[in-house]
């Protein structure tokens, strides 16, 4: 019964998840797909530069770790780890953050020990705990993004101005870092230290472009790259990408005004089967129990998993539209 009970617990957690993940819909969300070819088109800039698209102030914090923290953050895994940190605007070791998440886990699992001591039961709060601060981090890296690209058309104008008044780039990124607040600010403000120390523009930009993954900075960070070779008006190319990603922000926000009723019927037709499970519960406490304990009824749980979680990825797909 117990392994049961674990199965549809997984099943409605990952449905639950794929359905806050595919209906709360980021206004300024990329799906995979475009991800993926941001990421190559990313892999292949710095192949041909040659650079590591990492910001010079960002590495500085590894020179106050001790040796063994230095070693572990030098794991390619903590890497990763590392990057999606910096994305999400934490200013902390990686590694750190997986000892939160174990932290989290033993405390679970002390707390599950002492209510419902079943292998089953530890197993499950071990994992949940474990990726309480990883949600976190996700949670927190998908806001910054969003919060970045909503002031990028702005900065974008700003740097266009600062170019056509005779500033050149960097005074122009610097000039964003302190008239504008937010995440926008800090990572303008750091690319413009960055270039300040004398690290290469290239590296400097493909250090904001991996701090920051965003398709619509992506675009302003190619646009300089070329112009550096090729030459050409950056001013005026600036000022048609501010309004290509002004009218895609336009675009995306009436697509998820014209998909909130499909997403407020999806959370519906999710949560009335837990919704009757309790009425149920509280109207005839002997009802479930049966229920749980036949092994038709257990059968019945899991097919009952499976159905939510198809159902759930074809709503996901159904109201999904990539922009």
């Amino acid at each position: 019964m117990s392994n049961v009970f674990l199965w549809f617990g997984a099943l409605v957690f990952i449905a639950m998840f794929l359905l806050a993940q595919g209906l709360v819909v980021p206004a300024f969300g990329e799906n995979a797909r475009v991800r993926r070819r941001m990421r190559k088109r990313l892999a292949e800039i710095e192949s041909q530069a040659g650079a590591t698209g990492l910001s010079l102030l960002r590495q500085r914090y590894l020179e106050d770790l001790a040796p063994w923290e230095q070693r572990l953050e030098r794991l390619p895994a903590m890497q990763a780890l590392r990057r999606i940190v910096e994305q999400a605007g934490l200013d902390r070791p990686a590694h750190r953050l997986v000892f939160d998440g174990l932290a989290f886990a033993a405390l679970d699992v002390v707390t599950i020990l002492l209510v419902h001591p079943d292998v089953w039961y530890v197993l499950g709060a071990a994992v949940a705990g474990f990726l309480v601060p990883f949600v976190r981090l996700w949670w927190l890296r998908l806001r910054r993004v969003q919060a970045i690209e909503e002031q990028l058309p702005d900065a974008i104008d700003v740097v266009k101005r600062a170019l056509r008044a005779g500033h050149p780039f960097v005074a122009a990124v610097k000039l964003v870092g302190e008239d504008m607040d937010g995440a926008l600010a800090e990572e303008f403000a750091i690319t413009a230290a960055d270039l300040s120390y004398g690290n290469d523009p290239r590296g400097a930009l493909l250090g904001l472009l991996s701090r920051v993954p965003s398709v619509a900075l992506m675009g302003f960070v190619t646009a300089v790259l070329i112009q550096r070779e090729t030459g050409g008006n950056l001013a005026e190319v600036l000022e048609h990408i501010s309004q290509v990603i002004r009218g895609r922000h336009r675009f995306q926000r009436k697509v998820r005004t014209l998909s909130a009723e499909g997403r407020m019927s999806a959370w519906v037709l999710t949560l009335v089967p837990f919704a009757l499970a309790g009425l149920l519960h509280l109207t005839s406490p002997k009802y479930l129990p049966v229920f749980f304990q036949d092994p038709r009824g257990q059968q019945v749980l899991l097919v009952c998993g499976l159905l939510m979680l198809t159902g759930i990825l074809w709503m996901r797909r159904i109201i999904r539209v990539d922009a």
